[in-house]
């Protein structure tokens, strides 16, 4: 049996090297607000230092929420830290004020401010992680708070040991070790520390749930906390393999640009639900960092969508500047520039003597040329198109769809809407505004490019003029 004086030292070591927290020679920047678990955590990596030649930098945020205590918690930091002989650093903050300015939660603002901090002194120092001093108590107390709010596989895996932010690792050495024994710790070697008041304030939800919440539950199962933290570590285990799961599929059935990700509806549905559910917020994490607020019913709704039985277009605005559209075969989400998503309209004009010609329009490229009788070639398909040149009023211009353009469609009685051919053609809706048309100086329509030509200008035995025009997707 280990001696009190170095069981936590032992502990900390083995899950450091297990949770591949450091290597040796890092730096590394402890956050110390002056309680008992910072301080421990404090003097427990001076002494890892030892061993690892490591660099420990202390770092104290002094919120200015209680004036004199708050001076009282920097000073015995500051004095600790010189003690143990390693750099201290400290930032002075006004959050009273900061807060009522803004209007900001107070805990969110702390913690943005923290953090902040935080990272500012790992890039002045080269360190490669921030070491946090939360212990397994409060994962007990993080997982039960994320179970009463309703929290997903993600919220029941608690904080994890390490994790990336901003190019520095955050991590979480004393993770598995109990409060008590932190305390107990801290008690034996001498370590200073202060108590923070504001613990046992029951404004706070964390606070509620530890004071009354975890101790009413224990009479029910006196290993509750060791049951919650149980739960992390199994709902962890599973989330990041269902992480690496969905990262495999993003970038397998996912087609992607900065502003869009795109892929087969039925690929979508066909996935387990629980790998349907991931995918889709990973693509939302993918296009806003906002995008991890978005709630069970919204990530239903755009799962639903991609089912066979679902509307055929759709579209949901999923919140966080984040769009999704559900286009016949396929599903987007698309990042919303601006209010308004519909196309600058836009024309490009084709004179009467323009010989070659190539335009550039609506995310196709038209190569215009001018042929006489005997250079005359038959269209192949319905990217191209042949006209008597003579029977056309010139200028023509290759245009996006207007309200009301109709087309007299060639084998058809009467005109027929724009709008009705795209729909018949399975046009994506977001596609429609910015599809190019062929019109003559009269506003004629002569050409839907890929779709249907009109009966105007068709060319015949007495044609000796040809207008050809070639299609092709940029």
């Amino acid at each position: 049996m280990e001696t009190g004086d170095h069981k936590l030292l032992t502990e900390m070591m083995k899950y450091a090297a297990n949770e591949q927290l450091w290597s040796k020679g890092d730096r590394i920047v402890a956050a110390v607000s002056g309680g008992p678990d910072s301080m421990a955590l404090l003097y427990l990596l001076c002494l890892a230092a030892r061993q690892e030649q490591l660099t420990i930098i202390a770092a104290h945020v002094n919120h200015g929420f209680r004036k004199e205590a708050s001076l009282q918690e920097a000073e015995v930091v500051r004095q600790f830290a010189a003690e143990l002989g390693v750099s201290f650093e400290m930032i002075e903050l006004d959050m009273p004020a900061y807060i009522e300015e803004t209007g900001i939660n107070a805990q969110s603002a702390s913690r943005e401010k923290r953090y902040a901090f935080l990272h500012e002194t790992a890039h002045k120092y080269g360190a490669t992680a921030i070491a946090l001093a939360h212990h397994a108590d409060d994962q007990a107390e993080t997982v039960l708070m994320r179970v009463i709010r309703g929290a997903g596989l993600t919220g029941l895996a608690g904080m994890a040991a390490k994790r990336q932010e901003k190019n520095v690792e955050l991590i979480r050495p004393l993770l598995r070790m109990n409060k008590s024994d932190i305390v107990r710790y801290c008690d034996g070697h001498s370590i200073p520390y202060c108590l923070d008041s504001s613990n046992n304030e029951r404004y706070y939800f964390r606070n509620i749930v530890r004071l009354d919440v975890i101790p009413y539950l224990s009479q029910f199962n006196p290993q509750l906390s060791h049951s919650l933290r149980r739960i992390a570590d199994v709902a962890g285990a599973e989330d990041e393999w269902m992480e690496h799961e969905g990262q495999r599929l993003l970038a397998s059935l996912v087609t992607s640009t900065p502003d869009e990700c795109k892929l087969d509806a039925g690929a979508l549905s066909g996935l387990h639900v629980a790998l349907q559910r991931r995918l889709i917020k990973l693509i939302l994490n993918y296009l806003s960092k906002d995008a991890e607020i978005a709630s069970f019913d919204a990530i239903e709704t755009m799962r639903l969508a991609a089912s066979p039985k679902a509307p055929s277009t759709w579209r949901y605005d999923a919140g966080s500047g984040v769009r999704c559209i559900r286009e016949y075969s396929s599903i987007r989400w698309v990042r919303v520039l601006n209010a308004s998503d519909r196309p600058s309209p836009y024309a490009y004009s084709i004179p009467h003597d323009s010989g070659k010609v190539t335009i550039a329009a609506g995310g196709r490229r038209f190569y215009v040329e001018r042929l006489k009788r005997g250079d005359a070639v038959k269209p192949a398909g319905r990217n191209e198109v042949c006209f008597d040149a003579d029977s056309i009023a010139f200028p023509l211009t290759v245009r996006n769809r207007q309200p009301g353009d109709r087309i007299q469609v060639l084998g058809l009685n009467g005109s027929k809407k724009v709008q009705d051919m795209f729909v018949d053609e399975k046009i994506a809706p977001s596609e429609r505004e910015a599809y190019p048309l062929l019109v003559d100086a009269e506003g004629q329509l002569l050409w839907i490019p890929g779709i249907r030509r009109s009966s105007h200008a068709l060319t015949g035995h007495e044609t000796t003029d040809f207008l050809f025009i070639r299609m092709e997707n940029e």
